[in-house]
């Protein structure tokens, strides 16, 4: 049988880790069956309520039904996959071997404390992954070029805005901006003008929210689901505006 602050450190550790699932990219069920089977491991009953920022948690003990509230943030984390594997897993092992909580919460904090990707190695990645796109569109090698330079300046601006903590709707309008701009320097000679400037802004698009959104609605939880595919949807309304702009700028070219 838990006491009261038995009961509340086990809800406090499940709904942080529930929000950190569910910040990094992980679609609404299994961090529902993830945090499920680590109250399972405690002889406790979950109960959640996911929304676009807050989750409620609701645990029950099994034994003598004290139950406890939590209602947490959903933090803005990067999508990390290996969050998904590792915390899954970890969920498994926390029902197998029924690990003590304090052990739990140290493993949970390794996992999420470990160091990221450096920006600059990200910075390369997305820019050979985009030109990349672009040769495999059927881009010319000099439209590959320029898509690779755009990606870079778009990366960049899109992290260094994100370090000064500017709202992420302004963020991806203008990397749109700058991306498709120097994309649209393509136009001055015959490479593939229109893949180029189609491909310069692929690194924007909100993939994750979106497939997230419908599983989420699939599975049932459309209250979420809808919330990601509406964040997603003006994200993309975004990433138009900013791909737009460069187009009216430059029109005269295009009817060329």
């Amino acid at each position: 049988m838990k006491t009261n602050e038995e009961l509340k450190e086990i809800a406090h550790f499940i709904a942080e880790y529930a929000t950190c699932l569910l910040g990094s990219g992980v679609h609404t069920s299994r961090v529902i069956r993830n945090s499920c089977r680590i109250g399972e491991s405690f002889g406790v009953a979950i109960r959640m309520s996911t929304f676009q920022k807050t989750i409620v948690l609701t645990t029950r003990d099994q034994e003598s039904a004290n139950v406890h509230t939590e209602v947490i943030g959903i933090p803005a984390l990067p999508v990390n996959f290996a969050y998904n594997s590792e915390l899954s897993a970890l969920s498994w092992e926390a029902r197998d071997d029924r690990l003590p909580l304090d052990l739990l919460r140290e493993k949970f904090h390794q996992v999420i404390s470990r160091p990221t990707l450096s920006p600059r190695l990200v910075l390369l990645l997305v820019g050979l992954a985009n030109a990349s796109f672009c040769k495999l569109f059927g881009g010319s090698w000099a439209a590959v070029g320029v898509v690779l330079i755009a990606t870079l300046a778009g990366v960049f601006t899109r992290q260094q805005m994100q370090r000064r903590g500017i709202n992420h709707f302004i963020i991806f309008t203008i990397a749109a901006f700058v991306a498709s701009t120097i994309a649209a320097s393509t136009l001055a000679f015959d490479a593939t003008a229109e893949i180029a400037l189609a491909t310069s802004v692929l690194f924007l698009i909100p993939g994750v929210p979106l497939i997230n959104g419908v599983i989420d609605i699939v599975e049932g939880h459309a209250v979420i689901g809808f919330s990601r595919l509406t964040h997603a949807f003006l994200v993309i309304i975004c990433i138009t505006v900013g791909l737009s702009c460069p187009l009216i700028l430059f029109k005269n070219s295009l009817l060329l």
